[in-house]
């Protein structure tokens, strides 16, 4: 047995030595991979929403019921404001008609159901974009066309500095928005007392604290003053410097359309490049026969094909442009220098004008 046992042994050894000098074949070497050709020619679905407002001839524009400056009827019974604005540059860009809109006002409760419902085709209402409204609702926000944030308006006579100096106030706020949740934190993460006077709209707001029913009234720093400019007396009231929040609005759709999604962002963005390019309603339609700047020549539908790729005519931002305006135009005169608003551009001012704001649009190419 202990021979057989150390003969193994040997052979193991034997093999083990004889395995030093044998040459492995080598691994083949993988394939190099081959290089990346041209990407796919991609063709977005059609827009149902697109085709929708193209069948019945008009879009549907979610819009406040009164809110000067932003969405209100003038004497004739017109729609205007910064917001129905939005609608009119969006019915001019797949329509190539701005008037063919039709309107419905909803309220700051009922403003998403209509959406979420199919009554409207856009929601242009003041309305903030948030995390929770842009991920539980089955909505989308295409883009950022006011940049606000809320404040608090007050008697003159006070001689207020600050919200801080608010403690124990009486302050009114609208309910189902977001200046009431905003509201509390603030207060309460100084420690300080309020009553807050719960309304339903901002005319009641604005109504309740006329009466003196309220010490203040709080709300988006745009809403304070379109609130203010309709006042009895518009000079005694002040807009305190406190903001409290971030408040980025602008237009709301459905989030189950991505092509309308995009219509509406690019419409928006448009508007914006005219103005960073120096382009108007009065001058795009010479720049649209001589400009020589490729940004302008593509902007107006003079160079390349981007419209179609959104289903829409080749000169739809043109449209745009010439029937509702640029975005310093549109700005101007709704709240800005030739409105009774008389607000400034502040975070609305183009990203690289002498004093910078935050509006930013990518480019089309």
């Amino acid at each position: 047995m202990w021979k057989r046992l150390a003969a193994a042994v040997g052979s193991m050894f034997v093999l083990a030595g004889c395995g030093e000098g044998v040459q492995k074949a080598p691994t083949p070497a993988a394939p190099a991979p081959k290089a990346p050709g041209p990407a796919p020619a991609y063709k977005a679905k059609p827009s149902p929403t697109l085709a929708a407002i193209k069948t019945r001839g008009y879009l549907n524009c979610g819009v406040h019921p009164g809110l000067s400056g932003f969405a209100f009827r003038d004497d004739r019974g017109t729609w205007r404001g910064f917001d129905v604005d939005t609608c009119r540059a969006v019915a001019a860009a797949t329509l190539g008609d701005a008037k063919a809109v039709r309107y419905l006002a909803v309220t700051a409760q009922d403003r998403f159901s209509a959406l979420q419902g199919g009554q409207i085709d856009i929601l242009s209402r003041n309305t903030s974009w948030t995390f929770a409204r842009d991920t539980s609702l089955g909505l989308d926000f295409p883009a950022i066309t006011y940049y606000d944030g809320q404040g608090f308006m007050v008697p003159k006579a006070l001689s207020l500095s600050s919200a801080d100096e608010l403690t124990g106030a009486r302050i009114c706020v609208q309910s189902g928005t977001a200046s009431e949740a905003n509201l509390a934190d603030y207060f309460r993460a100084r420690g300080l007392k309020y009553t807050p006077v719960v309304v339903s709209s901002e005319a009641d707001a604005r109504t309740a604290y006329q009466a003196e029913k309220c010490d203040a009234f709080s709300a988006d720093v745009a809403a304070l003053a379109s609130a203010r400019s309709v006042m009895n007396s518009p000079g005694a009231h002040v807009i305190l410097p406190t903001v409290i929040s971030k408040e980025p609005l602008g237009p709301v759709v459905r989030q189950d359309d991505p092509v309308w999604t995009d219509i509406v962002r690019w419409t928006v963005y448009a508007v914006i490049l005219a103005e960073e390019y120096g382009i108007d309603s009065k001058s795009a339609p010479e720049a649209l026969k001589t400009s020589t700047d490729v940004r302008v020549r593509r902007l107006l539908g003079a160079q390349d094909a981007f419209g179609p790729m959104l289903g829409l005519p080749q000169d739809w931002a043109y449209q745009a442009i010439v029937q509702v305006g640029a975005y310093d135009e549109v700005f101007a005169r709704n709240v800005g220098p030739d409105s009774g608003l008389r607000l400034e551009r502040g975070h609305n001012a183009l990203w690289n004008a002498a004093q910078p704001g935050l509006l930013y649009a990518p480019p089309i190419r």
